[in-house]
């Protein structure tokens, strides 16, 4: 869209003008595509790029960043004042250049994006001030208060009060004198005291950089001198690569400490920080104090503190989700982004960007270091290492000397399942015996199993046995999950939720409703028949909710308190458990089907992931695969270790159809509750497709998930060759066609999911 002056968005032009006033761009955090120019008050300068201001945008104020210069193409009578400019430091300018990549790259309007480094607009205001107290006078006797035992020691105790602290509440500085508080504040009402306001900042205790870490071995040495010198010099993006319990962790912490060393900032993400419980504390214990936390789970009045402190300088390390990349770090200097292959870092609502590629692009634009971790490296970035654009560090071998896990397929046509007895009826079960024998002896030796299936709750279909009548979604094209425990239908894309019926919807059959399929509660509920007397935790992210939750459990299972986890993928990221010797995958073959072009190298990603969790320590580990399919590329690279085999024959399998990283991708998404109207607008822009050497447009079809919160949904597809730059195209085929009201399209360039 093309950006109107804000004069011009329902005020009438502003009357007040300041002669030769200087204008400047002002970007805001709406959906437009450029800044608005504002006249600067000659009171108000010097105004900079960065600097955050207020300012009217039709009828309300705005908070936004001056971004530049103006423009000069807007009539000076028309400029309107900005009106305020804040109280805290500039907008930096490696985030500003990001801000501006990130929108052209993704073709999201750039407010929009400015809008995620403005997350919490509290923040920009400082902390309303307490009121502390001072003494005013020596001595009562200055005052015409009567001197009482109370009144003297509350004044005793303001006069000893220390000058380095911040003056105390009526409540700290009755505690320190003995009293109630309302002797406090009748001092000050009688002139004995003085209230003053007190603005506080949370303190936040530094890491130390020089504390003393574990003893690393000669490989991980090796790797730490690799990533210490990225640290002290300048742009570079390096591959730590490192097969499970590695100690990647480690390693990376020599640069972090190299960097804080050299008074920078630390930025490090994690795929799911609001249940990665353990990390915190190992950094913790590396470098005596905890870092600061950033997610969506957060209170926002914590959220309001650490945007503040990073702001200010005051935070050197944040250990975040990917929206903390968008943080306002004044001097940062390193970047990490472990499991670097993880789909979590793509966002796919509002901005669709992957914070992997935008890291970098960050650490471009502030001349840093970059680092990616992971023991199963994306297809993308293990090509830019073995093409030189990413420096490559390794580690083959686990720490400590432990063993990696013998990894075994189980043959379910060869091995099919034994119902279980369950209420006096034969139930389907989902374990092969082989699987089951295994766990029995790992119990027995006193050691840990963890079950793996990624796939929440109950049951992920509930059908009627009289008609065939199945629970689906009102307001998407996906069917209900069923949450046995809580008693209740859930829809995991739009959170529709309903209680479990007793009857038929269709057909009002009573005791018809049958699950199909398994979740993890129903693995579970199997398990608890079948090992009664072992003590059972399912894991999943809706049963732990929240970091301490998380870190609870975790705390169990390493100190020996649980037998058996049933757990999704959030058991698959880089926990150490010293007794968890046998890892069982329920369905090896679930994430192998839909379509999905990464679903072969997401699969080995995640049970290679998983498969790591056993045998972390001296014991040695062993991983069962249930798979229909053992001949599989996936299982038989999992099974023989040759991640470079499956690696490259993914490779070859994408180029040969000029696949993602070969090729380029956009998704184009159309949407809305009218689906004739959405079907028109996908033929329309499928007429208007650009026609050009190595561009393919395929669609439109209805998208795999067609309806999603009650929004039709049809999918085009632009296909191109590496070198063409697919958003100057997609910008001009958007803007050749006119939408019917009601439709959106949105656009992800290198869609990461394909629903």
């Amino acid at each position: 869209m093309t950006p109107r002056p804000a004069t011009a968005c329902g005020d009438a032009p502003g009357a007040t003008l300041f002669g030769a006033a200087r204008r400047v761009a002002v970007l805001l955090p709406v959906p437009v595509d450029a800044p608005y120019d504002y006249a600067v008050p000659p009171e108000m300068e010097p105004v900079a790029p960065g600097d955050l201001v207020r300012v009217p945008l039709g009828k309300r104020i705005e908070t936004g960043v001056v971004w530049g210069e103006g423009a000069a193409d807007v009539p000076e009578t028309k400029l309107r004042p900005i009106l305020e400019r804040l109280d805290v430091p500039p907008m930096p300018a490696p985030l500003r250049d990001l801000i501006d990549w990130c929108a052209a790259y993704t073709l999201a309007p750039l407010g929009q994006v400015l809008r995620m480094a403005l997350s919490v607009p509290e923040a920009l205001d400082p902390p309303k001030p307490r009121t502390g107290y001072t003494a005013r006078v020596a001595d009562l006797s200055e005052t015409t208060l009567r001197a009482t035992d109370a009144r003297r020691k509350v004044l005793e105790a303001a006069r000893a009060w220390p000058s380095s602290e911040p003056p105390p509440a009526a409540a700290d500085l009755a505690r320190r004198a003995g009293v109630g508080a309302t002797v406090v504040r009748g001092l000050a009402e009688g002139g004995a005291l003085a209230p003053v306001p007190v603005v506080e900042e949370p303190e936040i205790t530094a890491p130390d950089p020089h504390r003393a870490g574990p003893a690393l071995s000669p490989d991980q040495a090796r790797a730490a001198d690799v990533l210490r010198a990225a640290a002290r010099g300048g742009f570079s993006v390096t591959l730590l690569e490192g097969v499970t319990g590695s100690g990647k962790t480690e390693v990376y912490f020599e640069a972090v400490a190299e960097t804080l060393a050299r008074g920078r900032q630390v930025l490090v993400l994690l795929p799911e920080i609001a249940l990665t419980a353990r990390w915190p504390e190992r950094f913790r214990d590396r470098f005596g104090a905890p870092p600061a936390p950033w997610h969506s789970d957060m209170p926002r009045a914590q959220r309001r503190d650490i945007w503040r402190a990073v702001a200010f300088g005051r935070v050197s390390v944040v250990v975040g989700a990917r929206s903390a990349l968008f943080l306002p770090f004044p001097d940062l200097g390193l970047i990490i982004i472990d499991e670097e292959h993880d789909g979590a870092f793509k966002q796919e609502d509002g901005v669709p960007y992957n914070a992997r590629d935008m890291a970098v692009v960050r650490g471009r634009a502030g001349a840093h270091a970059v680092v990616m971790a992971s023991a199963t490296p994306s297809l993308e970035t293990v090509l830019n290492a073995r093409a030189g654009r990413y420096a490559f560090v390794p580690l083959p071998r686990r720490h400590g000397g432990a063993a990696l896990p013998a990894i075994e397929t189980l043959d379910l046509r060869a091995h099919p399942p034994e119902k279980w007895q369950r209420q006096g009826m034969l139930a389907p079960s989902f374990l092969a015996p082989p699987l089951l024998d295994a766990m029995d002896a790992t119990i027995r030796r006193g050691e840990q199993v963890l079950l793996f299936l990624n796939r929440r709750g109950y049951a992920p279909l509930t059908l009627c046995r009289a008609c065939g009548h199945r629970m689906q979604c009102p307001n998407c094209s996906a069917w209900l999950v069923e949450h046995r425990h809580r008693r209740l239908l859930q829809c995991h894309h739009c959170d529709y939720r309903m209680p479990l019926p007793e009857t038929c919807p269709a057909c009002g059959t009573a005791d018809a409703l049958a699950p199909c399929g398994p979740g993890v509660e129903r693995v579970a509920e199997e398990v608890a028949s079948r090992f009664p007397t072992a003590r059972l935790v399912v894991a999943a992210s809706d049963t732990l909710l929240g970091p301490t939750a998380a870190a609870e459990l975790m705390e169990r299972i390493e100190q020996g308190a649980v037998d058996i986890v049933i757990g999704t993928q959030v058991m698959a990221k880089g926990h150490h458990f010293p007794l968890l010797t046998l890892v069982g995958v329920v369905d090896a073959d679930l994430g192998l089907s839909g379509g999905d072009l990464r679903a072969a190298e997401r699969t080995f990603q995640l049970l290679h992931q998983v498969s790591g969790r056993a045998g972390r320590a001296e014991r040695p580990g062993r991983v069962l695969v249930q798979t229909a399919d053992p001949e599989h590329p996936v299982m038989r690279a999992l099974v023989s270790g040759d991640a470079e085999t499956f690696l490259a024959v993914e490779a070859e399998t994408r180029q040969a159809v000029m696949m993602p990283p070969f090729g380029r991708l956009v998704a184009l998404v159309v949407s809305g509750l009218d689906e004739r109207a959405v079907i028109e607008a996908g033929k329309a822009l499928a007429r208007s497709a650009p026609r050009a050497a190595d561009v393919e447009v395929l669609g439109p079809a209805p998208a795999p998930l067609a309806v999603l919160r009650r929004q039709h949904r049809h999918r085009l597809l632009l296909k191109a060759a590496r070198s063409v730059r697919v958003q100057p195209l997609v910008r001009d085929w958007l803007a050749a066609v006119k939408l019917p009201p009601g439709v959106r399209v949105k656009v992800d360039v290198d869609p990461y999911g394909f629903m």
